[in-house]
């Protein structure tokens, strides 16, 4: 069978993806969650989800839902795979998702040198609401996050 015929399909992330989602993630990030992290946002009872095509592991989201609002705490895509619409997918179901269970809005904090990262959210509306100083680690000190919202209803 050849690789395009092979389906691209989202699942629900479990124990079994723990060590493929954070060798992922540590493979785009320099500051990267732990297989810990992502346990723990399975455990929270998060919306954890993997992008797979056959066995192959695409990308992932993380999201936690608290009462009518959602918050993106992770998304990424495998580096050979971007620029391909697999964020664009991942982030769209996720915002399908966190609406299907009540939440009226989506929040997500950015790196502003994820200059593709942030064209892809201003490309699916959310806007950006504030700015937190110092919030990520960075090789040269602290990098700041820009604040996004999304209205879902």
């Amino acid at each position: 069978m050849s690789l395009l015929a092979l389906a691209t399909e989202s699942f629900p992330m479990n124990e079994r993806d723990l060590d493929a989602v954070a060798a992922l993630e540590a493979s785009l990030q320099a500051f990267p969650w732990s297989r810990g992290n992502f346990a723990d946002s399975l455990a929270g009872g998060h919306s954890v989800w993997v992008l797979r095509r056959g066995g192959e592991l695409l990308g992932f989201s993380v999201v936690m839902q608290v009462i009518d609002e959602a918050h993106l705490l992770n998304i990424g895509v495998a580096a050979r795979h971007q620029g391909c619409g697999h964020g664009a997918r991942l982030l769209s179901q996720a915002m399908e998702r966190a609406k299907l269970v009540g939440a009226t809005k989506l929040f997500l904090e950015v790196r502003p040198s994820n200059e593709r990262a942030v064209e892809l959210y201003r490309h699916f509306g959310f806007r950006q609401i504030g700015r937190r100083k110092a919030y990520y680690p960075a090789t040269d000190g602290r990098e700041d996050a820009l604040v996004f919202d999304k209205e879902l209803a």
